[in-house]
């Protein structure tokens, strides 16, 4: 049996980015495949990783580079953000005090199957209803 985990954008980031080895090897290890896991990632995360990654690192990945990077995260479950994951995230963020962005984030694991999501932009151990977010930078697990 295999736990979906939900990666969020930033550790997909933090993955090609140099500027930071010690980050870069927490990413690099909370995404390198393992038995008995299944990664999962939202439309938002593709689109948020490609923008990211094009203008906003010190030193941008190329073009052509970024899109074969969202390309292979494609082959793991998306899952698309339409219009009634927008309202239930509405919803969550009001209710959590959070971001829209976290809230998508959050209810697009819960979808997906995820009871964790790894991501730096919450507090470790948090939890929002069945998602407890981990952050893979933090103490090593």
């Amino acid at each position: 049996m295999t736990e979906p985990i939900f990666v969020d954008t930033n550790v997909w980031v933090y993955a090609v980015d140099a500027a930071d080895p010690v980050k870069r090897e927490r990413a690099l290890e909370a995404t390198a495949p393992a038995l008995g896991r299944d990664l999962v990632v939202s439309t938002q995360v593709l689109t948020e990783f490609y923008a990211v990654v094009t203008r906003k690192l010190s030193v941008p990945v190329p073009l052509d580079d970024a899109e074969a990077m969202v390309r292979q995260l494609t082959a793991l479950p998306v899952v698309a953000i339409d219009a009634s994951l927008v309202v239930s995230a509405v919803a969550a963020s009001r209710e959590w005090q959070i971001s829209i962005w976290d809230a998508l984030i959050l209810r697009a694991a819960e979808i997906a199957g995820c009871r964790r999501v790894l991501s730096e932009d919450l507090a470790d151990g948090t939890r929002y209803g069945l998602v407890v977010v981990e952050n893979p930078f933090v103490n090593p697990r």
